[in-house]
């Protein structure tokens, strides 16, 4: 790697090794024989600069603050230390969207979840290709998390990085105001996010996709975000990544530990006090991402449960959801990798997670997963979950703008029961919704709710989130609020109808004012009190009764009533003034309403032309019908006022009892909308347990379909038997030997006939459940088959024992070899019994462990006398020849050697010809004495 840095680059690297921590590395050394970079081994407190090459010294961990290193003692045992981990993540939070992160070959999972810190920053990850790895254990690890930008040879990986800092350095990483055609380019990728995966981007906030789109800007080195929109058009996959780039699925088991410390101590102890036994809480993982949050929670109420004194039997049902498909799925396997040590103490992992040696990490228990339940939802669009205890929204907030904040937290308020509880992430606050929640003690984003307002008024449901505006759009108003600006036609039209047109009051058939023309000061006048816009109360002192006989005589006669000379009382004076009430009939949108015109008139002059006298017989005679009249009129007015006044209190009583049926119809209204928002919620639970379900359905299929492939191609007889020895699952080549149907599963396996020849099945079968030792036989058919039977006890995935495994598999070719073996062995013994010559069994080194008659006669002694005694010390001279080159190839290709010698032995001296049979399993030897001419010469004498 270091070989192709150029100088100059600008770059620090630091290099961080799994060491002997009691060996002196030399990598120092080696590494300054391939790169012109000053390479040394960091020393505490050291400080990084440019164009330098850093070690890790051995025994240590390593951080970086302020872009100074500091090395640290280990906290964990030898053997779990993750010092790549540890690194990388100090790095992402030192350097942020500068950090950069590189995995090269090694085994283990170490620094997997370094790289997801560096990628929640928005630094640059990049990966040795696997081909190109030695050990590829640790670069698989990092690709298979979903977080690596780059996969390259190692050759190739600075040239990698060296252009993305180039073209990242072309970015403005400051000014993030664009101007109008950069504006347009990001609104068309929110718009092809959109299309492709369906969810709504505009409202994140605008700087966390313009940093996500820099980074992908940088990969495919694209300078110009107009460039970088055509390429998502014509790269489809390119969009896919963007979208999960965006979706910042970045997670860790107990992450911020304080946090689950006061969820532990103060936050569910608060819920189990008041909550009956054998009752069920509710949580509910907002963008839970690969599951962690959600399996924290689990774990941590089981312990909770595990300390309560007296215990109570209460469960808690957790939902997660996230808009990623791809995390969810990988959630509910519940697998992760082994460096997640680093996160989870010791206890946890071996009460709360399985080993899964297939996958090198660990498996989360059965009893933690049963406890959640994943979905694919949006947050935005979907409906909530409701009736919640807890409502955990960790680090998902930070990422959306204030519009949708303030939607989504008066949602969570109304998703949350009274006294529930909200976790937020350590960046993140509720904002000004103070009387929403109110903060638990201490510095972490832990409220509880509160109950102070009415849920109509906050409440923006889901259904209505997709029309919410994005940051800056500015306001929006209604349709019909839209007015043309006023020109000089419509200014002058106004004028002239203030200063010259008579002053009218529009009302309802009631007298409440709904428009006022020109001045009515003279006639209206605000009453003391509570205001009050009704033209019987704001009339001045002459009006009050008369318009009011007016209107309803207008009102019974269906036309205008005009009242002349009606004296009204003005500032201490008086002033006469003509009415005009008239009913409306059109247009259409009037109808029922009534118009008050007033016109003021000149008072009528005095009669002063009359001579004296008669002037006061008139007078008199006036007052006296005055008198009369006003009499008859006092009289009407008081029985008028009482008829009012009755009509007003039987109005009021009507008014009342209509208010008080309305508000009922308010709450009526609102419960149904409450009821409708809960039946959308519990709809929305019912879909994710189906879908849940059917995730589970999918994969125990898959399972299933696996597991008979996986028997049925090893031609291994196989039944299933439950603890009472009734058949649950038999395969294809079982039936050939039992006589086995579909119909038979459920029926004890002693009861269904079968050609084995094994009256001790269900003996032996028994034994193995009761001693949970495994019993291997050799069981033949009537038809002259063998089978090596096997009986293993069946354990469950938690070693619980519930029933039997029987497997059968067939040694007929087997025990006939055997047999035949058997029949040769017989044969060949009574030929050599049988023999003339001497045959001799020997050892390895020759040592002889038994020999025939023919050899007893030779040697004249018998068999047990001679057995252990060396066949060379019985023949001298076969010693030398033992070691020759023939005898020896012999021996390697189990061949055939054969020799002479003389023998000078006084007991059996003569010539002999020896043959050796080097065999797999032994080794024989036979001796032969040869007689010839001249040995027969030599025993006529």
């Amino acid at each position: 790697f270091l070989h192709h840095v150029p100088a100059m680059c600008g770059m620090a690297f630091v290099i961080v090794q799994h060491l002997d921590p009691t060996h002196k590395g030399i990598m120092v050394e080696l590494l300054q024989r391939v790169t012109s970079m000053p390479v040394a081994q960091v020393t505490d407190r050291q400080k990084v600069k440019p164009d330098c090459v850093y070690v890790i010294p051995p025994n240590s961990d390593m951080s970086i603050l302020h872009g100074v290193l500091h090395l640290l003692a280990p906290a964990a045992p030898r053997g779990l230390r993750l010092p790549i981990d540890f690194f990388f993540r100090s790095l992402a939070a030192d350097r942020g969207d500068t950090s950069i992160g590189v995995i090269l070959s090694g085994m283990g999972s170490d620094g997997t979840l370094g790289l997801r810190a560096i990628k929640e920053r928005a630094g640059l990850v990049l990966t040795q290709s696997l081909d190109s790895a030695k050990f590829d254990g640790m670069p698989r690890s990092a690709i298979d998390s979903g977080v690596v930008d780059i996969i390259a040879t190692v050759e190739d990986l600075p040239v990698k990085i060296i252009n993305y800092l180039q073209t990242s350095q072309s970015h403005s990483r400051k000014d993030l105001t664009l101007d109008g055609k950069a504006q347009s380019s990001l609104e068309k990728i929110v718009i092809l996010l959109r299309d492709q995966s369906g969810h709504d981007f505009s409202l994140y906030k605008k700087n966390t996709i313009y940093r996500r789109i820099e980074r992908r800007m940088g990969l495919h080195q694209l300078t110009k975000i107009a460039d970088y929109v055509r390429y998502l058009r014509s790269n489809p996959q390119e969009t896919e990544l963007l979208f999960k780039e965006l979706l910042i699925g970045v997670t860790s088991f107990f992450r911020d530990p304080v946090a689950w410390k006061q969820m532990q101590t103060e936050v569910i102890p608060a819920l189990l006090v008041n909550h009956p036994p054998n009752g069920m809480l509710r949580a509910w993982v907002t963008g839970c991402s690969t599951g962690e949050e959600a399996y924290s929670l689990a774990i941590v109420f089981k312990e909770v449960m595990a300390k309560l004194d007296p215990p109570k039997n209460i469960t808690l049902q957790i939902y997660a959801t996230d808009l990623d498909k791809d995390a969810i799925d990988k959630a509910r396997t519940g697998i992760y990798p082994a460096n997640i040590a680093a996160d989870v103490s010791t206890e946890r992992l071996n009460r709360f997670f399985v080993q899964d040696d297939d996958q090198g990490g660990y498996r989360v228990s059965k009893e933690i997963r049963d406890m959640v339940i994943f979905a694919v939802q949006n947050l935005v669009m979907d409906p909530p979950f409701i009736k919640l205890d807890i409502l955990s929204c960790r680090n998902l907030l930070i990422y959306l703008g204030p519009e949708l904040q303030k939607k989504l937290l008066p949602l969570f308020h109304y998703s949350i029961n009274p006294d529930g509880f909200l976790f937020l992430g350590c960046s993140e606050t509720i904002g000004t919704f103070n009387h929403l929640f109110a903060p638990l003690a201490g510095k972490m984003r832990l409220y509880r709710r509160l109950d102070t307002i009415r849920r109509a008024e906050l409440i923006d449901f889901p259904s209505s989130f997709s029309q919410a505006r994005p940051e800056g759009s500015g306001p929006i108003s209604p349709q019909n609020d839209r007015q043309p600006a006023p020109n000089l036609q419509t200014l002058a039209d106004h004028l002239l109808l203030q200063q010259y047109s008579p002053a009218a009051v529009l009302t309802s058939n009631r007298g409440d004012i709904l428009y006022i023309s020109g001045r009515t000061g003279k006639y209206l006048e605000p009453a003391a009190g509570k205001a009050n816009w009704n033209i019987f109360v704001m009339a001045r002192e002459g009006l009050r009764y008369t318009i009011n006989d007016a209107l309803q005589k207008a009102q019974r006669q269906g036309k205008e009533v005009i009242l002349k000379e009606v004296k009204v009382g003005i500032n201490g004076g008086s002033q006469f003034v003509d009415i005009t009430v008239q009913p409306l009939f059109e247009p259409e949108a009037m109808r029922g309403m009534v118009l008050f015109v007033f016109r003021d008139m000149i008072p009528p002059p005095e009669q002063k032309s009359l001579p004296k006298r008669q002037r006061a017989s008139v007078t008199s005679i006036r007052l006296a019908q005055m008198e009369q009249e006003l009499q008859l009129a006092h009289e009407e007015t008081q029985s008028t006022r009482e008829e009012m006044q009755t009509s007003q209190e039987e109005l009021k009583a009507t008014n009342e009892e209509l208010q008080s049926t309305n508000e009922e119809l308010q709450s009526t209204n609102e419960e149904l909308t409450t009821s409708k928002e809960e039946m959308q919620s519990m709809n929305e639970e019912l879909q994710t347990v189906n879908h849940e379900l059917q995730a589970k359905v999918d994969e125990l299929s898959w399972a299933s379909n696996d597991m008979k492939n996986l028997l049925d191609s090893t031609d291994i007889a196989t039944i299933f038997l439950d603890a009472e020895l009734r058949l649950r699952r038999f395969t294809i080549a079982a039936s050939q030997i039992i006589k086995l149907i579909p119909g038979d599963i459920g029926r004890p396996i002693t009861d269904i006939a079968s050609t084995l020849i094994y009256s001790s099945l269900a003996t032996d079968t028994e034994e193995v459940l009761r001693t949970l030792v495994f019993k291997e036989n050799q069981v033949a058919t009537h038809d002259g088959r063998w089978f090596l039977s096997r009986i293993m006890p069946y354990r469950t995935h938690n070693n619980k024992i519930d029933g039997v495994v029987i497997t059968f598999t067939n040694i007929t070719e087997k025990k006939r070899l055997e047999i035949a073996v058997q029949e040769l062995s017989a044969s060949l013994q009574q030929f050599k019994d049988n023999s003339s010559d001497a045959f001799f069994f020997v050892n390895d080194s020759f040592a002889i462990t038994s020999c025939n008659p023919a050899a007893e006669r030779m040697l004249g002694r018998r068999a047990f006398e001679v057995q252990g005694t060396s066949f060379v010390d019985l023949f001298p001279g076969v010693k030398g020849v033992l070691r020759g080159q023939g005898y020896c190839q012999a021996m390697q290709e189990k061949g055939t050697f054969s020799f002479d010698f003389h023998c000078v032995t006084a007991s059996y001296q003569g010539k002999y010809t020896v043959r050796i049979y080097a065999q797999t399993d032994c080794v024989s030897i036979s001796v032969q004495r040869v007689t010839g001419l001249d040995e027969e010469k030599e025993a006529r004498p």
